[in-house]
This record gives C-alpha cells, structure tokens and sequence, in this order.
C-alpha cells in the first residue's frame, strides 16, 4: 500500500511544480511591466479646467424643521402644472458652517420633477458669496451607510472569511480607479493605456487576494488577460469600423474640448473596465470548476476535463450574455423611451451615436465573454493533466516502466496483489470495499458527454463511485449459508 501511495503522488507533483513554474514565467514579467507602468502613468496632481475659475459656491447640510404650502402660480398655457406640494417655503436648522444651528427660510425647489420635503428630512444646501441659501437635493449619506453596511454584513455572513477578502479587494478596486484610472485620464494620459493598466493592476490584486495564491488562480488570471486583450482588439477595430469617436452627449464633449481627453480611447477605457468586471468572474468560475473536476476524478484526461468544464461554461454564458443586455438596455431606458415616442424607424435608431456605441461596447464585451471559457478552461486543463493523460494513466505508465505491474505496487514485495487484498485462498472481490479495476484501465465511454447536459449518462462519477457496490460473496460461502 505504501509503495502505491508514493507514487500516485509522485506523479501529479512534479507534474503541479511545472504548470506552477509555467504559470510564473507569465505572470511575473506580467506584474514586473504593470508595476511599472503604474508608476509612470501615476498622475501627478489635480488638473484645472482651461479658463475656469475657481467656484464661490459652498455646500452644506441641513435639517428641514418645518414646510409651509402656497397656492402655486397659474402655470404658462402649454406648460407642465407645477406640483402642489412643492410650493411654498421650508425652514431650515443649519448642520455646518458659520452659521451652524441657525434657522433660515428658503423657498422649496420648483418645476418638473422637484424634489418634495418634509419635516426631518435632512438636505443639500448651497450658499454663494453673498451669504443668500437655496436647497439643492435631500441629503443621501445616512441611508446610503446603513446600504453599504447591510451590504458588507450580508457578504461576510455568507462568505466568511472570503466574503472579508472580498471586501478588501473591492476597496482595492475602488482606490485605483479614483486615485490611478480617473485622474490620470484627466492629466491627459492616453485613456485606453491607462485602463490596461489599471485593469491589470486591480485583476493582479484581486484575484489572487480573494481566491488566494494557487494554480486555479493563476489560470483564471492567464485567463482573463488573453480575454482581456482579446476584448480590447475587438473593440478598437470596431469602433474604427463604426466611426465612432465618442462624444455622444454634453459630458464627453465637455471633457474633449476643456481638457483634450482622446474621447475615443476614453470610449475604450470604458469598454475595457467594464468587461473586467464579467471576464473575472467567467474565469474564476472555470478555473475552479476544472481543478474540482480533476481532483473528483484523477483518471481524467485533457479531453474529459476540457469537455464537462466547457459544459458548464457555455451554461453560464447563455445566462451571463442575457444579463449584460438586459443591463445595458436597463440603464438606457430613458433614451429608449425618447426614441420610441420620436417613431423613428428602427434601423435609424439603431445607427444613432448613441445606440451604436452602447451596440459595440456590448458586443465586444460579450466576445470577450465567449472566447474566456475555452481559454481559460484549456490552461486549467492542461495544467491538471500532463499531455492529455489523467494521474492514474501516467501512473500506470510510470510503474510499466520499471518492469512491474501495478499490482505488485499496490501489495507487498513478497505476496501477490490478490492475497494481500483479501485472505489466503479467497479472491480479491471478496475483501469489503475492495475495489475493481481502476478507471484508468477501462475504455472510455464514447457517450460519456452527450448533447444534453442533464441526461444520466452525463454524471461525473468518480473511482471512489466504484468502491460503494457490495462485494459478490464467492460460491463456498453460499454453500455454507445454505447448510
């Protein structure tokens, strides 16, 4: 037994060390360049707006105590009729500031769209340089904490310690796009480099702080950078194609004129941050699933391990694809809906700036999606297994080598396999729990991985699934029972 523990084990670590070393040779030139690259692209400072002048208008926070309602104005003929309820004047306790716990009097917002208050709610105030008040917005900050608190409770209940690292990692992810990805292309920096950058930077430090340092993780890593880089080909040639450069609302034109930002590659950078935040979890997804399946069943090859990992890849994906539409066409409602009223023909809809960018970056998005699977289901494969053989194939070809069978390794030096498995004149089926013939020494079953993914036929049984039928009892027991 001891002899056939040794080198069950023998074989799958020299074959772990090189995918290790393999996956190193990648990943640390990899992290050499993003780190440096990070620190040349850091911005340097806070850049100003050509011409602009530095803003007399202070924001503050207040508490409404009190609102008294007027009869409205009688509204223009064709105009919207004001609300009742935002007519009239509230009074307000100052929360900061040098008039801090004074009570002023301000009139409540009005026209389409006005926000209502009442009594306790707390709001935004600005005050220009004359000292005169005006309520902005209602003060979100109280219910937005109590949001992310319950946020942060939920995922470490459910995650444990994961769930921790999860939340370091999306305070990573957060820091480097407010102090390295936004301020840079502000500075002027080239916007697709620094997303690049910055994606590698956040995947590097993420990944590997969430899922931990291991091979799976490694791969999803590999993974996710060839569909990254994938991602940004499509959508740079696509955008090419389309004519797209960008500028599709007040926003970017504001940004290209004011502070030359590449409103184009700032269109990049976009699509390329966004697909990181899908691509992540494709790869993880399949990485895992891979090394879950080899080690449930070691007699699996390549071939079988790509296979039912790429099934449960492409179910993802048919899910995952759904949801980036559904996404997109969630957040430009609004604009939807001004198209239909406008009863434009569809085609011409389509085609619009607007349409056509949010068009590509979807579907570049989703390309990158697809191609993750097979990528990254090949590298976890091929990482787990040595030239398409399962550990117990390389195994059985490691003992063939040295002249023995396998048996001799399984029993003891000087008694054959089957009388070290059982008793002295008994065969080898009668030991309890004895198993059969490995896995590995039988033909694979040509309809193992049939179309359907929920047949029968295409369960993941394992070799211990073999050691759980009951031993046939040999024929001179019977006799005996019968007796």
């Amino acid at each position: 037994m001891g002899a056939g523990h040794g080198h069950g084990h023998g074989a799958s670590a020299p074959r772990s060390r090189r995918a290790t070393m393999a996956s190193l040779a990648v990943l640390v030139p990899v992290a050499v360049v993003t780190l440096a690259a990070l620190l040349w692209l850091w911005p340097d400072g806070r850049p100003e707006l050509d011409g602009a002048q530095p803003s007399a208008v202070e924001r503050l926070t207040g508490t409404v105590t009190g609102v008294t309602l007027k009869r409205c104005p009688a509204a223009p003929e064709g105009a919207p009729r004001p609300d009742p309820a935002t007519c009239g004047t509230a009074t307000v306790k100052l929360g900061e500031g040098r008039d801090a716990g004074r009570d002023v009097t301000l009139r409540l917002p009005g026209g389409p769209g006005a926000q209502r208050f009442a009594p306790g709610d707390g709001v935004i105030l600005l005050r220009d340089a004359d000292g005169a008040h005006q309520i902005s917005d209602h003060d979100r900050s109280t219910p937005l904490w109590l949001f992310g608190v319950a946020f942060a409770v939920a995922v470490i209940a459910f995650g444990r310690w994961r769930g921790v690292t999860a939340l370091i990692g999306l305070a990573v992810t957060f820091v480097l796009l407010l102090t390295f990805v936004i301020p840079g292309i502000l500075e002027g920096r080239p916007p697709m480099l620094v997303a690049i950058v910055g994606a590698a930077a956040i995947m590097l430090t993420v990944l590997y702080l969430t899922h931990g340092f291991s091979l799976p993780t490694s791969m999803a890593v590999l993974g996710t950078l060839a569909s990254l880089a994938l991602t940004g080909a499509l959508s740079y040639a696509a955008l090419g194609l389309a004519r797209l450069n960008g500028i599709t609302d007040d926003s970017a034109l504001t940004l290209g004129m004011s502070l030359s930002i590449d409103t184009q590659g700032l269109l990049l950078a976009g699509i390329i941050i966004g697909a990181l935040g899908v691509l992540d979890d494709v790869t993880v997804t399949q990485a895992v699933t891979v090394a879950e399946l080899a080690h449930a069943n070691p007699s699996y090859g390549f071939a079988r391990l790509y296979q039912a990992a790429s099934r449960i890849g492409r179910a993802h994906i048919a899910s995952v694809i759904n949801t980036i539409i559904l996404a997109y066409a969630g957040a430009s409602l609004p604009l939807l809906l001004l198209f239909s009223i406008g009863e434009q023909p569809l085609g011409q809809v389509l085609t619009t700036p607007v349409i056509a960018q949010e068009i590509v970056r979807s579907v570049a998005g989703t390309l990158g999606l697809i191609a993750a699977v097979p990528i990254t289901t090949a590298l976890a494969a091929l990482a787990a297994t040595r030239r398409g053989e399962g550990p117990a194939d390389a195994s059985s070809r490691h003992r063939a080598g040295h002249g023995e069978p396998a048996s001799r390794h399984r029993s003891g030096p000087e008694e054959p396999a089957s009388h070290h498995r059982s008793g002295p004149g008994e065969p080898a089926s009668t030991r309890r729990g004895s198993p059969v013939e490995p896995r590995a020494a039988q033909a694979p079953r040509e309809d193992f991985f049939a179309p359907h993914p929920f047949q029968e036929r295409d369960a993941l049984p394992g070799p211990e699934d073999e050691t759980r039928r009951a031993p046939e009892r040999p024929a001179r027991h019977r006799r005996r029972a019968s007796t």
